[in-house]
């Protein structure tokens, strides 16, 4: 029943999400982007008051530390999608309908990759070790590449796109496929929309181990991804030109990543030997909190002190291309 409730609820959100983002294209101000962000993180809290008071504070805090880990790795997001929105020149008023067809999306993508991830710590313990193992080898590439950028233009689902699909140069309004010279050809929006889902997967093979190191309860990890996914069309337009200013986000972030890789690590060896500790959830939230804070102020004050300074998303693999993208001016 509860999965049933809130799988309604998701999908009625979803449903106001492609309501608002297509049916009325528009360039979204600040004020509406700040009611919508509030509106978000509001159902976000109230959904995790009724789970603890429910199932008790346990399973609250695993919620509220699960929501927190995605919404600050969500913020990552958001620099690709900044870059994505430059590279493709996507004007204005069809941002919110490659938002949130692309949130759609991942939000498929993710309900997958946290099944199968359920189905492997279920099935096999040593899936702790190995998922601490990843996170931690993510963080130090992302610490190490802090500085970069992705190339979004030479990512391998734009490749594979460009390639099976033939693709108009101009946008057609708001149309993902149109017809010239007689056939069905992909437009430049249906391109974004294929990137933003395609990144995505990158996004969630860090993320979802993560939110695992927190909670072994897949319907928590699943409504944690959903709310901070749903969030993210309004986050998008209300930070984005604060985003530069975060230059020590991909510094916070990997300290989180390596941290909860050492929780699972340290999970997987307790279940072997009960003198080897575990970190509670508490120690994890206080860490989680305490390291967004610090990066986040850090960042102000560095950003402040010298205004040249530019924050970039971070990139796992590496990237030649280390400068910043811009949101094209219409």
């Amino acid at each position: 029943m509860g999965w049933v409730l809130t799988l309604a609820v998701i999908f009625g959100l979803l449903a106001v999400d492609l309501a608002v983002g297509t049916l009325r294209p528009h360039a979204v101000g600040f004020r509406e982007a700040s009611a919508w962000s509030v509106f978000y993180v509001a159902v976000a809290l109230a959904f995790g008051l009724v789970l603890a008071t429910q199932t008790g504070w346990g399973y609250g805090a695993e919620y509220f530390a699960s929501y927190i880990v995605e919404k600050s790795l969500s913020v990552d997001n958001l620099f690709v999608f900044v870059i994505i929105m430059a590279t493709f020149a996507v004007p204005r008023e069809y941002q919110q309908k490659a938002l949130t067809f692309g949130i759609i999306a991942a939000l498929v993508l993710r309900a997958i990759f946290i099944a199968l991830g359920a189905a492997l710590l279920s099935l096999f313990s040593f899936m702790f070790l190995l998922f601490g193992l990843l996170l931690i080898w993510t963080a130090v590439q992302l610490y190490r590449h802090r500085d970069e950028d992705p190339d979004v233009e030479n990512n391998v689902v734009v490749k594979v796109t460009r390639r099976l699909l033939p693709v108009t140069d101009t946008y057609h309004g708001g149309a993902l496929l149109t017809r010239a010279d007689g056939r069905l050809v992909a437009t430049p929006l249906f391109v974004v929309l294929i990137t933003i889902g395609g990144t995505d997967i990158l996004f969630a093979l860090d993320s979802i181990p993560a939110v695992f190191g927190v909670t072994e309860e897949a319907y928590i990890v699943f409504v944690a991804n959903a709310f901070a996914l749903l969030g993210l069309r309004a986050l998008f337009f209300l930070v984005t030109g604060l985003l530069d200013r975060l230059v020590y986000l991909s510094s916070g972030l990997a300290i989180i990543l390596a941290f909860i890789g050492a929780k699972l690590i340290l999970h997987w060896g307790h279940g072997i030997s009960g003198s080897v500790p575990e970190i509670p959830i508490q120690l994890s939230l206080a860490v989680i909190l305490g390291v967004l804070v610090v990066t986040t102020v850090a960042s102000l004050v560095k950003s402040r002190r010298d205004p040249s300074v530019r924050a970039h998303a971070g990139a796992v693999t590496g990237s030649p291309s280390r400068q910043p993208a811009e949101e094209p001016q219409q």
